[in-house]
């Protein structure tokens, strides 16, 4: 066995030899993307109701409180939204609703006037405040939401 840059490697010599290579094991991000509700219920209209039927659920699955102040949830048309001082407690989620609301430790809103995610496919990313992408959720047509 031979460590190379970080990266085990184990060699066998002879004939039809084969290389093994096992880097390190990616941990799952503090903070997950855990559902995206991609079509609101009903007839898509410009409806408050309507729109803020979109949302995107995230979990922070680490023990300790993180801040998403400047964290960003964008879409592939480059749909952009930024948190402020936003503090996502151990385990906790929060949703972020399309449309207009009254933000609370729970729920954030985007207050647009018409739906962000595409209900044929689409991808929400979800970056940190150094603008590295942390997590993201894919989907192609779907009923009403993915799970991610």
């Amino acid at each position: 066995m031979r460590k190379l840059l970080g990266v085990t490697m184990a060699v066998a010599v002879g004939f039809g030899a084969a290389i093994t290579v096992a880097g390190p094991a990616q941990a799952a991000p503090a903070v997950e993307i855990t559902r995206v509700y991609v079509n609101s219920p009903g007839t898509d209209t410009s409806s408050n109701k309507s729109v803020n039927g979109e949302y995107v659920k995230l979990t922070n699955r680490r023990s300790t409180t993180v801040s998403l102040k400047n964290w960003t949830v964008r879409d592939k048309a480059r749909h952009v939204y930024t948190f402020g001082d936003v503090k996502l407690k151990p385990k906790a989620s929060i949703v972020l609703h399309t449309g207009k609301g009254t933000n609370s430790a729970t729920k954030r809103y985007w207050g647009r006037g018409w739906h962000v995610w595409n209900n044929t496919g689409d991808t929400a990313y979800l970056r940190n405040s150094t603008g590295k992408q942390i997590d993201s959720c894919s989907w192609k047509k779907v009923d009403s939401y993915k799970n991610c």
